[in-house]
């Protein structure tokens, strides 16, 4: 009976349980009005907001990432411009080069050189460029470039012997050359640079000769044609003296020729010998008196090794002006050159000369007084050349200082003034304008005192003076042989005796032909 009513009681709570399960569980269409359905309901929109943001954000990823990838785009492109911008001329030369047209490669890469001037093939092909245009000065200066970076390239080394081949340097291309053979090339290579060699070996053995000569015609138009004073009286003590014409500064318009030569012989691969003439004569249209000529000449020996070159010379000569004046000239002169690198090269000098002077006396009016006198020279100095980076500019200086003797034998009457000390100095340049044309100038200074007091001068002192000059011109080359050279030169000298001071302005036109 018990059993019966538990199952009776369980049977109850099954039915009451199935309807409250019915009762939270509304039909379709039904509204759920109990608190815990209420609290349920923000939980069905959130994961829509999370959705719409996620997305939110990966369209902004992908915005940025196609912006970053069109910036790369972009910074590549322009980067392969440019290395196709650098490319076309170096790539357009080799083409040219390989077309057998030289000069239009070395045109094409010639405006660039200043810029890229360092990166290795642009200098060797330039370098390449020039030395198959037949200007091999310019090859070497951007193969040295190439060497200077990759002292390995055997090819630069082979174009930079061919380079001091044509330019004559033999003893440095021969070293080249050798360098080259020996780095073992290939048999193409090897056959071509025996070729160079044998020749040069027979260069060697013949004792190559070589002959130049020169002739000029000149035109032009000086301010002071007498190299006179300004003045038209000088004071001397008490007395004030009215100077002739012939005493004054006068200017007139001139002609002139100058023709000259030289012959060089290799004795061996060091030693030389050579020998030159140089002769000039200028006539003035009005002011024949202060006509001049003259005549040098010079002999000597030289020994040369790839860094330097020393030269012996004996010198001679006459000059004549103011028509009755002659002065000889015997002189002994040294010289040595030392050579840096292709771009540095300086020099040392001395000479000893003897001048003496026949003729009128030098109280004559028709003497010259740049020409009276007796006198020994002697003069020392020191000079420097530099050739800049791209091979087209050339600085020049060069300091030096001398001494003048009398050699008027004492039973003679003795020039007033006695010896003069001098120094100078004297810097310039020159510049390539184009492959036919350069340009140059230079600027002089020397400063002269002389022994003995002159009455000459204001208060009797020493005579001194100070000379300047200026030189500006340029070098058009028409082809191998003709040259024209315009040229300004303006002097100036200062002096405590008035008489010897003037200032002069020479403009002039010379035409010249090189025969070599």
């Amino acid at each position: 009976m018990k059993l019966v009513r538990f199952a009776g009681w369980i049977s109850v709570g099954l039915m009451l349980g199935a309807g409250a399960v019915y009762a939270q569980e509304p039909a379709s269409g039904g509204k759920v009005s109990t608190k815990k359905s209420r609290a349920a309901a923000p939980k069905v929109v959130q994961p829509d907001e999370n959705a719409a943001q996620q997305a939110r954000r990966e369209a902004a990823l992908r915005a940025k990432a196609e912006l970053e990838a069109s910036q790369r785009a972009e910074a590549e492109a322009r980067r392969l411009a440019e290395i196709e911008a650098r490319e076309k001329p170096l790539r357009d030369a080799d083409e040219l080069l390989k077309a057998g047209k030289p000069d239009e490669a070395y045109t094409l890469l010639e405006p660039f050189e200043f810029e890229r001037s360092g990166e290795v093939r642009f200098d060797y092909l330039l370098g390449i460029a020039a030395l198959d245009s037949g200007k091999p000065d310019k090859a070497t200066l951007a193969l040295e470039r190439v060497l200077a970076v990759d002292p390995n390239f055997a090819g630069a080394r082979l174009d930079m012997a061919r380079a001091y081949y044509q330019l004559g340097d033999l003893p440095r291309a021969k070293t080249e050359f050798e360098h080259v053979m020996g780095q073992n090339p290939p048999e193409g290579a090897r056959a071509r640079i025996q070729q160079y060699l044998d020749a040069i070996a027979a260069f060697e053995q013949a004792k190559l000769t070589r002959i130049s000569a020169y002739a000029e015609g000149v035109v032009g138009h000086d301010s002071n044609a007498n190299s006179a004073t300004n003045e038209t009286q000088v004071k001397l003590g008490l007395l004030t003296y009215t100077l002739v014409q012939d005493s004054r500064k006068s200017p007139d318009s001139y002609g002139g020729f100058a023709a000259g030569g030289e012959v060089s012989h290799s004795l061996n691969a060091n030693w030389g010998a050579y020998a030159g003439v140089d002769m000039r004569k200028r006539s003035n249209m009005a002011l024949t008196q202060f006509d001049s000529a003259g005549v040098d000449g010079r002999a000597g020996v030289m020994y040369g090794t790839e860094q330097n070159v020393l030269k012996l010379s004996l010198t001679g000569g006459q000059s004549y002006s103011a028509n009755s004046m002659r002065r000889d000239a015997l002189g002994l002169s040294t010289e040595w050159q030392h050579t840096f690198s292709p771009a540095n090269q300086t020099n040392a000098f001395a000479q000893y000369g003897q001048y003496r002077a026949t003729g009128s006396p030098s109280t004559s009016l028709t003497t010259d007084a740049r020409t009276s006198g007796d006198i020994d020279q002697m003069i020392v100095g020191l000079g420097w050349l530099h050739m800049l980076d791209d091979g087209k500019q050339a600085l020049f200086a060069s300091v030096f200082s001398g001494k003048e003797m009398v050699a008027t034998p004492l039973n003679v009457t003795q020039p007033p003034d006695g010896e003069k000390r001098f120094d100078g100095v004297r810097i310039g340049g020159q510049a390539v304008i184009t492959d036919q044309a350069d340009a140059y100038a230079s600027i002089g200074w020397m400063h002269s005192v002389y022994e003995k007091a002159s009455n000459l001068t204001i208060n009797n002192d020493r005579r001194s003076e100070h000379q300047y000059d200026l030189t500006i011109g340029g070098n058009w080359r028409l082809d191998k042989f003709w040259s024209i050279k315009p040229q300004m030169a303006l002097s100036r000298k200062t002096s405590n005796a008035a008489i010897f001071g003037f200032d002069r302005t020479d403009v002039s036109l010379t035409i010249r032909r090189d025969f070599r």
